[in-house]
């Protein structure tokens, strides 16, 4: 009889990866940074463990948004209290904090429970092309 293997914390290995936003699609970049940091490109992936390796995001204000979705889509939060929706539109959002809305976008794409939140902070995006993790020896990921 066959027994499924199920992954455990401490034999875990984890890597980081670096993808380069430039010139990508925003949907994309952020599919594949989730599927990394869930651990699905991995054999060892099991669902109810965080598996995933590090994602180190770079060059996020050259992400490219298709369509009309520039001047169309809004980022919307709350402050908690009445009346306290904000919204601003993708355009002026991805000229003043173009990493919000990749972290967004990719943690849109996770699990909304406690799981997911441990992996989305395994996630790091930076505006431009320089970012302080060299020690960590970040290999490049191709999509």
């Amino acid at each position: 009889m066959r027994t499924t293997y199920m992954a455990k914390l401490n034999e875990l290995q984890r890597k980081w990866y670096i993808i380069d936003g430039e010139g990508k699609v925003l949907g994309r970049l952020a599919a594949e940074a989730a599927r990394i940091l869930r651990g699905k490109h991995k054999p060892e992936f099991t669902p109810n463990v965080n598996t995933g390796d590090h994602v180190i995001i770079i060059n996020a204000d050259k992400v490219i948004l298709t369509g009309k979705k520039l001047e169309q889509k809004m980022y919307y939060r709350h402050s908690g209290f009445p009346g306290g929706l904000k919204q601003i539109r993708y355009d002026k959002l991805m000229q003043t904090r173009p990493e919000r809305a990749v972290q967004k976008a990719v943690t849109g794409m996770l699990p909304h429970n406690t799981l997911g939140r441990d992996m989305a902070t395994k996630l790091r995006v930076y505006r431009g092309s320089d970012h302080p993790h060299q020690a960590q020896q970040p290999e490049a990921w191709e999509m």
